[in-house]
């Protein structure tokens, strides 16, 4: 029997503090592991601009972290993309139990981190997607030229009402104290904007509308005077951006390690928790500031006190503990594609030059490096200046690899009909034999989308991502289903979602699955009522679901969808 895999500490979560453990830990040289049920960064990358953080004067959130990913990488740290449901950490080899596996190590950091609160008033739920939104790189593009309203008066409060107000047409802050609860110099890029108003002392009630958000109710929680806002004439809609602090993810966690009345764990200065060899760092733990200052030196400290741990642990069992100069990781986990990306920039309204610097080159050889079989990206050309961008970039990319190539029919009404393309600029991904896969983008993927192009190109033509067999299955089984994922070339969330839907294409020939750039194709936002991404359509007629989702979670969206058809 295999013996299983003993990690010297594993992480719990790739935000910042697990990510700064990481680099700790790995830079000690000791064999480290990163689990992340979700996008790596955490929160941090819903964040536009980072200006706080020592020696960097301002960074966009996302590209902070991805810095601290690859730092991690070249000390040795592997990844993992899994959610984990259990764990035993009774035992002086501790386990912990995903989805896909089972992972043990030596030492645990939990840096699960928190996620954003929701506020809880009438009408929250029923119209988020459809005016109301918690992340403003994901969604502000899509309030171009509108009225928003940012409910909060902290750090992110702040923050974000100043870069809303580069699409809005004018930002409402509206909190419920008299004064913000953030640093004066954060406070002051909301106070001196003047594209920024703000309501004190001040409460959301309800919001309301038909196919879009089109009211909300305002409190006053002093005079207990209400203020309703309707929509003004010539708009459709209007934002509700919900920044009300976060709730931690404790939840596995509250039947073993201590935690206080508000589900934050309880740690002491060297981040251990009260389980031996199980420590806490970031946003998860109780502490008086919540920045990604802090959540770095969290991790930090919590990979030290993991490695004294370790060693102690090690020379008690007679063990050799070695040291050595860390190398850089050459791993190729099921992940590689999945973060080797990270590093891209946010899409411009307009190209010139070339589409792949070195850079960008570079990072993406050891995925198409990989490929084993040929694929072709197959254009349906116009003569719009799109379709012509789309043809340049696909040509330039069909040049990284020598199983990538470039193909193009110029569209006729015939070819349309016969191929069902909607609109363009268009491409579909053809197998070897030049079948098609049913993947599509609708659109130049571009920006954080060029993830989803990587992982679709390395599930056809390379070894493709490992998923769990029983999923796998149940992929097998679906029928006949069209899915499109209506995205922003600047959200974060929407290549895991258009990933996973293309992944099920390839697994599946009764399933397609579209990438569409809603910024182009402002028609499909309007006729399914769209503001927010990522947006998945299931089918035709289907509810759209908003919002972050597993593969597990498209799956079995798609099988109730079926059920109910």
């Amino acid at each position: 029997m295999t013996q299983p895999h003993i990690y010297d500490t594993i992480i719990i979560g790739g935000g910042p503090a697990g990510l700064s453990a990481g680099i700790y830990s790995g830079r000690s040289t000791l064999d480290t592991l990163i689990i992340e049920g979700d996008q790596i960064g955490g929160q941090v990358t819903t964040t536009s601009t980072v200006a706080n953080y020592p020696a960097v004067e301002t960074i966009d959130g996302t590209a902070l972290v991805n810095k601290m990913q690859q730092q991690a990488k070249d000390f040795g740290v592997h990844f993992i993309h899994d959610e984990i449901s259990t764990y035993d950490f009774n035992d002086t080899i501790k386990m912990v139990q995903g989805k896909q596996s089972r992972y043990y190590g030596r030492s645990i950091i939990i840096a699960t981190g928190a996620k954003p609160r929701q506020v809880g008033f009438d009408g929250e739920q029923a119209f988020r997607g459809r005016g109301v939104a918690y992340c403003s790189t994901c969604d502000g593009e899509l309030f171009s030229g509108l009225e928003v309203f940012v409910i909060g008066g902290g750090y992110a409060a702040a923050e974000e009402a100043d870069y809303l107000t580069r699409f809005a047409r004018h930002v409402t802050i509206v909190m419920r104290s008299n004064e913000f609860t953030c640093a004066p110099l954060t406070a002051a890029r909301a106070l001196d904007n003047p594209n920024i108003s703000i309501w004190r002392n001040t409460e959301i009630q309800s919001v309301s509308g038909d196919n879009y958000l089109t009211s909300a109710t305002f409190i006053n929680n002093q005079t207990q005077e209400t203020t309703t806002y309707h929509v003004q004439d010539g708009d459709n809609t209007f934002g509700i951006f919900v920044y009300v602090g976060t709730d931690p993810q404790t939840q596995i966690f509250d039947h073993d390690i201590a935690l206080n009345d508000n589900g934050y764990i309880i740690a002491d200065r060297h981040q251990q928790t009260n389980i031996s060899g199980v420590y806490a760092a970031g946003d998860v733990v109780e502490k008086p500031l919540r920045q990604i200052v802090t959540a770095a030196a969290d991790g930090a400290n919590a990979a030290t006190s993991a490695e004294l741990y370790v060693t102690e642990q090690k020379r008690k069992l007679n063990m050799t503990v070695k040291r050595q100069v860390p190398k850089k990781s050459t791993q190729h986990s099921e992940t590689a594609p999945k973060t080797a990306l990270n590093q891209q920039q946010q899409v411009v309204p307009k190209h010139s030059g070339a589409w792949f610097s070195d850079e960008i080159i570079q990072q993406l050889q050891p995925i198409l490096d990989r490929l084993t079989k040929n694929v072709t990206l197959y254009q349906f050309k116009n003569p719009s200046d799109k379709s012509r961008e789309l043809s340049q970039f696909l040509q330039e990319f069909g040049q990284l690899n020598e199983h990538l190539h470039y193909d193009n029919v110029t569209l006729t009404q015939q070819i349309a009909e016969e191929h069902k393309i909607e609109r363009t600029p268009h491409f579909v991904i053809l197998d070897e034999h030049g079948k098609d896969t049913g993947i599509e983008f609708s659109g130049i993927p571009t920006g954080h989308e060029l993830n989803s192009l990587i992982l679709a190109v390395y599930n056809v033509a390379g070894p493709g991502q490992t998923i769990d067999s029983q999923l796998a299955e149940r992929i097998k089984q679906l029928p006949v289903t069209k899915l499109a994922i209506g995205v922003s070339l600047t959200c974060h969330f929407c290549p895991d979602v258009v990933a996973a839907c293309q992944h099920i294409a390839a697994l599946n020939d009764n399933v397609s699955a579209e990438m569409i750039d809603l910024q182009l194709f402002p028609e499909i936002r309007a006729q399914r009522h769209i503001m927010s991404v990522p947006a998945l359509m299931i089918d035709q007629n289907s509810d759209i679901v908003f919002g972050s989702q597993t593969l597990e979670d498209i799956v079995t969206a798609i099988e109730t969808a079926t059920v109910h058809a």
